[in-house]
């Protein structure tokens, strides 16, 4: 980065928040997909620029100053996105939001939480400690992640088959536009429940990947505390049967918290790798299904239920976990799957089809796997129909068909009533095929939209949409 650019940005947050130091850059360049996928994640470029504002005035005037000279900037929250969307692909300001990490504002009558971008999912779960009746449901797997990253991700993960996604945790935002105007969305307060006025920015804003405007402060809802919660693990010897007793679960009036879909090999390897042990004995495949209700006997009636639902469908075993440390170490064996068995896979594409067409979809896995020779080991978030899908190393390498095969899932998703990505985004390492989903008027349209909001293509560029 020119020296004449880095003083006017040390001009405009002050020397101590604006860092060129190489090695501290590329730390800053990477996220998650270079740990994770790191034979296919997008290389970041060289000579970017780390720039830490305190608040939404300084992101503004960031904004303004690179549409001036125009320079791109690339949103950073957590890092811990898996979709190569906060990696800079050309010479970058890098965004760093890091500092902007208050919590503002638990307010009990409307039941939100208001907070800063940086404040992680684990920060926030602390601060709701301090109250015995709130509390936020969604966990993406990584409580380093930052609200205003699950935000523009429109993060997923455990928890989300009773409340939904992000999308429908948030009230309100305050965003800093890419062309450095500063707007609330939500109301004066951020906190409608109800807005029926003009086009719904917001949940345009939600899930665009930092590529429509930067989120300095969100406002989310939260949920009275349920009285009784139990976590449980139904085995099966045969996969087909797990994902079988799925719909039948929620037919019958059951909404969990989770359902998902997990197997042997990759929990157990989890398991160990953080120096727990993963409870379930009998089986290949399972179901954790976390129930959360409002009393005890209502615990124990729904969890019947589902115990009676996972015998009809051939399964092998069933436990429940009761206390605290005993649900927490499952939740925690569960997230960490995917730092465990990086070493192993190539990619993990997160398609997703209807919930009913989760067997028919599993048919299209194994004829895959018998013709590409291979195995595709399946993490699902099964309650909402999201798979991720483990393309495997060979010799260490990726596997000579992988584009083809990662083309196929991706197709046979869409032929099901599915998506190329359920959760994880589009970003870079998908970017390329969403041509498989949309028409070329649905492309040119979110292009549109794009250039509305950034008229110089300066705000994470290359990412998300495809440019027209």
């Amino acid at each position: 980065m020119k020296e004449e650019i880095v003083n006017d940005l040390r001009g405009l947050v002050g020397n101590d928040w604006v860092d060129t130091d190489p090695d501290r850059v590329m730390s800053y360049s990477k996220e998650s997909t270079n740990d994770n996928y790191s034979l296919v994640a997008p290389k970041p470029a060289n000579d970017s620029i780390i720039v830490k504002p305190q608040d939404a005035e300084e992101v503004s005037e960031i904004i303004k100053y690179a549409n001036q000279e125009g320079i791109s900037v690339v949103p950073k929250g957590g890092a811990t996105a898996l979709s190569g969307n906060s990696v800079p692909l050309e010479e970058s300001i890098i965004l760093s939001l890091e500092r902007i990490n208050d919590i503002e504002d638990v307010d009990e009558e409307n039941m939100t939480i208001t907070c800063g971008t940086a404040v992680t999912l684990g920060d926030l779960i602390e601060k709701l400690k301090e109250n015995d009746h709130l509390y936020f449901p969604l966990h993406p797997g990584d409580e380093g992640a930052h609200i205003g990253g699950m935000v523009i991700m429109n993060a997923g993960g455990v928890r989300a088959v009773r409340h939904g996604i992000m999308r429908n945790q948030v009230r309100g935002m305050e965003v800093v536009l890419p062309t450095g105007e500063i707007i609330n969305l939500g109301g004066k307060e951020n906190k409608l429940v109800k807005n029926n006025a003009g086009y719904d920015l917001m949940h345009l804003m939600i899930g665009s990947e930092g590529t429509l405007g930067v989120i300095t402060k969100a406002t989310l809802k939260l949920y009275p505390e349920p009285n009784a919660n139990g976590t449980m693990i139904i085995s099966f010897e045969d996969r087909k049967d797990a994902f079988n007793a799925v719909p039948e679960i929620l037919r019958r009036g059951i909404i969990p918290m989770a359902i998902e879909y997990v197997e042997k090999e990759q929990i157990e390897m989890a398991a160990e790798d953080i120096g727990k042990e993963w409870p379930a004995k009998k089986g290949k495949y399972y179901l954790m299904i976390i129930l959360s209700e409002d009393t005890e006997d209502d615990l124990f009636e729904k969890g019947g239920i589902i115990d009676e639902i996972g015998t009809k469908n051939n399964s092998v075993d069933t436990i429940i976990a009761q206390t605290i440390a005993e649900r927490k170490d499952i939740l925690d064996i569960r997230s960490h799957i995917l730092p465990a068995i990086s070493d192993q896979i190539v990619d993990s594409p997160d398609a997703t089809v209807p919930r009913g067409k989760l067997c028919d979809y599993l048919d299209v896995l194994n004829n895959l796997e018998e013709k590409y020779d291979t195995k595709l080991p399946v993490i699902a978030h099964a309650g909402d129909g999201n798979l991720h899908i483990l393309i495997l190393k060979e010799d260490g390498e990726i596997p000579e068909y992988f584009d083809e095969l990662k083309k196929e899932i991706y197709e046979n998703a869409v032929e099901l009533g599915g998506t190329i990505t359920g959760e994880h985004g589009v970003g870079k390492l998908r970017l390329d095929y969403l041509p498989i989903m949309y028409s070329e008027k649905e492309l040119d349209i979110m292009w549109k939209i794009k250039k509305a909001f950034d008229p110089n293509n300066i705000l994470n560029p290359g990412k998300s949409v495809l440019e027209r």
